[in-house]
């Protein structure tokens, strides 16, 4: 692997399992429609339920990876790369493949005796409950950064991509990739990813986000971070993201940029420094007949943000592109992208 790669991405890789017109299993697993959770006791039963009674279909999944293709669908050959870990098995080999046709190296940790994470994606109308079983996604090592193969890796990349969900276990191995990116003054970017982080990983949260130079993240994920953190404006989206933007930051060259997504609504960004007026970028609405699966949306525009910004392209472009990128995965299924490939810059 002697490829420079400028985008450098790590979180959970995980092949989704993706059902349409689930609502027994939202009634029977208690899950909710639009919502993303790790599997506990009374969930552990939905994938062998799924594998059983339902027609699958298996898709390339984690938050980062996905967006870590959709930001290799924009950039040149040998652009991104992407760490986790794996098992040795055939969910891997899935996985390895959907990257490798939109142009995405993968640096995984292969645990042999571990079995590769899973989500089953429960699909009903335009929404999609996620629930994540980790597996070897969790048993990522922070050794794994310094090995001989990644640590060039890390040296060379000048973009660094972190989802939140990663936070549920390797907040370790985060804290080194975004303190090495703030002290060689390279950009760190933080996805809040779900609800929960914010809810009950916000401990963990609180020490990443003084090395961020962009969070992303969507409504619900900044009015939980605003409950979590004591904001007054608890459901005012610029004056969150506006909080989130001017809290503590170790590396004062570059002000923290925070975008929150608001789905089919508008798109909110607010950069800190002497001016804090909220951007606001309207959404191009597709109508019902358009939309297949949402699964996938955020991820998609995070990968064409990605792209945008290795490709040192404005914070409204890098928006813009976000946009294309969540419309185009919204009308097809999973967190997928069209071929032939779409130029969008």
């Amino acid at each position: 692997m002697t490829a420079s790669y400028p985008l450098f991405c790590m979180g959970n890789p995980l092949l989704d399992m993706q059902v349409v017109k689930g609502e027994e299993l939202l009634k029977k697993y208690n899950l909710k429609a639009n919502d993303a959770i790790l599997a506990g006791k009374e969930q552990e039963g939905i994938y062998d339920d799924i594998k059983k009674n339902y027609e699958i279909k298996y898709l390339a999944g984690g938050a980062a990876q996905n967006a870590a293709r959709g930001a290799a669908y924009n950039l040149p050959p040998n652009s991104v790369v992407y760490a986790g870990c794996v098992g040795d098995d055939e969910f891997a080999k899935e996985l390895r493949a959907a990257n490798a046709k939109e142009g995405l190296t993968d640096a995984y940790l292969v645990k042999k005796e571990e079995s590769t994470g899973a989500c089953a994606v429960v699909i009903t109308g335009h929404n999609r409950s996620l629930c994540t079983t980790l597996r070897a996604a969790e048993k990522f090592e922070l050794a794994h950064l310094s090995s001989p193969e990644v640590a060039p890796l890390i040296d060379a990349a000048k973009f660094f991509y972190v989802e939140g969900f990663f936070l549920t276990h390797g907040t370790e191995s985060a804290l080194y990739v975004a303190k090495k990116a703030s002290e060689a003054g390279k950009v760190f970017v933080l996805n809040l990813s779900a609800p929960f982080i914010p809810q009950f990983f916000k401990t963990q949260l609180d020490q990443l986000i003084p090395y961020c130079d962009y969070i992303i993240g969507n409504d619900s994920e900044a009015k939980a971070w605003a409950e979590a953190s004591g904001q007054p404006d608890k459901d005012d989206i610029p004056a969150i993201a506006r909080a989130i933007a001017l809290s503590t930051k170790s590396n004062s060259s570059r002000p923290r940029t925070v975008i929150i997504t608001q789905g089919a609504e508008s798109t909110v960004a607010v950069t800190a420094g002497e001016n804090t007026t909220p951007k606001v970028y309207p959404v191009q609405a597709l109508s019902d007949s358009e939309i297949v699966d949402t699964n996938g949306a955020g991820d998609a525009f995070a990968g064409g943000l990605l792209a945008a910004l290795v490709s040192e392209k404005s914070l409204d472009d890098a928006v813009e592109i976000g946009h294309k990128m969540g419309s185009m995965s919204v009308q097809l299924s999973g967190p997928s992208y069209k071929w032939p490939k779409v130029t969008l810059f």
